[in-house]
């Protein structure tokens, strides 16, 4: 059969990798930290998927501009002790295998940081695995198009053969920009209604239904 994507590219946080819940209590003792109320679970998972210091911005948006470092310290500090806690969502391993076994291209585009990208990467073994990455402090923050259209410009994949799957509306208008299909998962950080309303190819509840999808759809 042959494959429709040529080059597939996921989020990493609440796709690929279960670090919802530690994301939003990291943002949520940074804030604290600083004397701030902290955020409420539904405003910090919201912001999950965007660059760090617009996401913070974002979930406390009473904080002066010129604190956004210090409260960007602060998170790190809180996400970065307990990073070792979390790993990847149980099914991901076989499936990426699965789709580069079909030589598809595999890719990573994510809001974290360069640094967090490669800890997680190399904590979960998966350095090698993906052939192309890209961190919201090197390229432009979801959902502008520029990281995965340089990742198409890099692979000279065409939108139309290149798949977007993330688990927020970030990632889904991300691939509206950049002129791409997108899929959307349910276990990470955004609902079953806002994802909808992107059209995406699927809403998957978990990863074996995703893994199900890609491996007849894909």
């Amino acid at each position: 059969m042959p494959q429709r994507f040529d080059l597939i590219v996921f989020d990493w946080d609440g796709t690929l990798f279960d670090s919802t819940a530690l994301i939003v209590k990291s943002m949520q003792a940074a804030a604290v930290d600083l004397g701030l109320d902290a955020p409420s679970r539904e405003r910090a998972s919201y912001v999950i998927g965007m660059g760090l210091i617009e996401a913070l911005a974002h979930a406390l948006p009473g904080l002066p501009q010129d604190r956004y470092p210090e409260l960007g310290q602060r998170y790190r500090h809180h996400y970065f002790a307990s990073a070792h806690e979390v790993t990847l969502f149980d099914g991901v391993p076989a499936m990426l295998q699965a789709l580069k076994a079909r030589h598809h291209w595999l890719a990573v585009a994510t809001g974290k940081s360069r640094r967090g990208l490669d800890e997680a990467l190399a904590a979960v073994d998966m350095v090698r695995l993906f052939d192309g990455t890209r961190t919201a402090d090197e390229t432009a923050g979801k959902p502008n198009p520029q990281m995965l259209l340089e990742l198409m410009r890099e692979f000279g994949a065409d939108p139309a053969r290149t798949l977007m799957i993330g688990d927020t509306t970030h990632d889904l208008q991300l691939a509206r920009n950049a002129g791409c299909e997108a899929i959307a998962v349910t276990y990470g950080a955004h609902e079953h209604g806002p994802l909808r309303e992107f059209d995406p190819l699927l809403v998957a509840p978990d990863v074996a239904t995703l893994h199900a999808w890609l491996l007849d759809n894909a």
